[in-house]
């Protein structure tokens, strides 16, 4: 119990997870392979479903009423006690454009040209890209590098604005929503399967361990019939 007393329940003592951060994508359904096929809507409604599930939280609205405007391009630091609660920076999902799902509710799966989203994972006190925004970047992975021809990325040209760090934990910083990259598919080898890398790159970013195909990078399929 006494020790237990040293223990802050604001900030990690020991970080076995500090920088480099991992990735995930959404949507995330059964594994990392995401196929369907345009003609048959019930091949990818469950991927527009989970997406818009998990947009939800980026309202416009909702950002709007629990979060504030920043300024973009600098860290936001607050300082205070760490027990107060911290305020958090908006991310709309309009900013996500035309992977948000506003103009096109099926994210372009109904015309096979898929939105997937990147999101970072969160570390307590971390600053990503030492001052630089951090970006984002997908190649083929395995095969012909023109089974990927393009992508297009969202918001501005990829990248995790900086006023959305450093992050002071779930307690504190209870409204944070994690900022996100859209990738947009807009050209994509069809009826074939092809293996895709998005990497993360910035100062301090490790992409390149291959033990570990979620840091720093994330590997997935995609098919896409017609």
């Amino acid at each position: 119990y006494v020790m237990l007393l040293t223990l802050s329940p604001y900030t990690p003592t020991y970080r076995d997870r500090v920088s480099p951060p991992g990735v995930m994508i959404r949507p995330y359904l059964n594994g990392f392979t995401i196929a369907f096929n345009v003609s048959q809507p019930s091949t990818w409604q469950p991927y527009v479903d989970s997406m818009h599930h998990f947009l939800a939280a980026y309202d416009d609205k909702v950002q709007e009423e629990k979060n504030i405007e920043c300024v973009s391009g600098q860290y936001f630091i607050q300082g205070g006690n760490e027990s107060e609660e911290k305020k958090a920076c908006q991310f709309k999902r309009s900013l996500l454009q035309n992977c948000s799902g506003i103009e096109d509710p099926t994210f372009g799966y109904s015309k096979g040209q898929p939105c997937i989203l990147l999101k970072m994972n969160r570390i307590v006190g971390y600053r990503p890209g030492a001052g630089v925004p951090v970006s984002v970047d997908c190649k083929v992975q395995k095969g012909n590098e023109s089974d990927l021809r393009s992508v297009d990325f969202y918001p501005g040209n990829g990248t995790f604005d900086l006023m959305y760090y450093p992050y002071y934990g779930k307690i504190t910083h209870v409204n944070y929503t994690s900022p996100l990259v859209a990738m947009h598919f807009t050209d994509v080898k069809k009826n074939y399967l092809v293996h895709i890398q998005c990497r993360l790159n910035g100062k301090g970013i490790i992409n390149d361990i291959n033990s570990d195909r979620f840091l720093g990078r994330i590997i997935f399929t995609l098919r896409i019939g017609k």
